[in-house]
């Protein structure tokens, strides 16, 4: 890092989608070189595998993990163009997840669209899963840094070991805040320290500027998936892009529930093990479980605790150059926190 960086970062000046906006028009022909390598690597002969992988790669996602990519990295000072395959191999990780996740939780929409799971059935999406993790590995080898190699497999076993957890707690009252935090880190966070960590490896930065990077996509993730957590019992469905209350329905224990359960009484925390533990659901119970938590404060303190991982990764950029692309990865937290209002 840099003698003459900045000691802080300003409080973000962009808000919601505009952060966004901003970041992709900073990183356009960056995105666009990623995006080519992305349609590129999703071909096959098999015709099927294309076509289930356009699915969801086009159902509107906003790039957001291989976006921190490219954005660790030219905020790093890297002028090449390494970071591009990179990304692209973190954005195949991510999309590899989601098609096995949607099978997982038996989900019916991705994105405010059918899942591929929906479409193709659950044994294609599986696959091709799987294909997009192969490919994501040939472009490890391809990029040719056991550093790179170690970072992004090491943070695809972690993803699959914090699904699996997640299995593990799943309508389960009796899960702790800590075992709950190790879950999202695992299957959400991850890969967000993963992206920014190997931006600041191909720019050749010292070991403290990649654990910062680390650090910031670690807090970073873990404020996404806290809002996310948030917004299944508040949100609308158009607006969360999938099933509202899918949460609920999957008997998932969330920090809004954890918190309502906490600060219940005896008559409510029987609901809650009747309709997450038993999976005992009625007409209304979705209701009931939003009136409790939102009762609780289980939402509102929820996405304080957001907004505490968001300062976490504000200050783990404090030490790097002032820059427009310091300046955008400051307003994203921004934009991941604001997505509850």
């Amino acid at each position: 890092m840099s003698a003459t960086a900045s000691p802080r970062v300003a409080p973000p000046a962009a808000r919601g989608e505009d952060a966004l906006t901003t970041l992709i028009a900073l990183l356009r022909d960056d995105l666009e070189a990623c995006n080519r390598v992305i349609v590129e690597r999703m071909q096959s002969d098999v015709a099927l595998i294309p076509q289930l992988a356009a699915h969801i790669v086009a159902a509107g996602g906003k790039r957001l993990r291989p976006l921190l990519t490219l954005a660790a990295a030219r905020m790093c000072g890297y002028r090449g163009d390494r970071h591009v395959g990179l990304a692209a191999c973190v954005e195949f990780i991510h999309t590899a997840t989601l098609l096995h996740d949607d099978v997982v939780d038996e989900s019916a929409l991705r994105r405010g669209q059918a899942s591929a799971n929906a479409l193709f059935g659950n044994k294609p999406s599986v696959l091709v899963g799987d294909f997009l993790f192969s490919r994501a590995f040939q472009l490890m080898v391809t990029d040719g840094s056991l550093e790179v190699l170690r970072i992004l497999s090491e943070a695809s076993a972690t993803i699959a070991e914090g699904e699996v957890l997640q299995l593990m707690t799943q309508n389960d009252t009796t899960t702790t805040e800590a075992q709950y935090l190790a879950v999202i880190e695992g299957k959400t966070a991850a890969l967000f320290a993963a992206a920014t960590e190997v931006g600041a490896v191909v720019a050749g930065q010292p070991p403290a500027a990649q654990a910062a990077l680390r650090e910031f996509g670690m807090a970073l993730g873990v404020a996404f998936q806290l809002v996310d957590d948030a917004l299944d019992y508040s949100a609308d469905q158009e607006a969360l892009g999938k099933t509202v209350g899918d949460d609920f329905r999957e008997g998932k224990i969330t920090l809004p529930v954890l918190l309502a359960f906490a600060r219940g009484d005896d008559a409510e925390r029987a609901f809650w093990r009747r309709t997450l533990e038993d999976r005992d659901q009625a007409e209304g119970d979705l209701a009931q479980a939003q009136a409790l938590i939102t009762r609780h404060r289980g939402l509102a303190d929820t996405i304080d605790r957001a907004r505490a991982y968001g300062d976490q990764a504000l200050a783990a950029l404090a030490g790097f150059p002032d820059g427009a692309e310091k300046r955008a990865l400051a307003d994203v937290v921004d934009f991941c926190i604001e997505r509850a209002r």
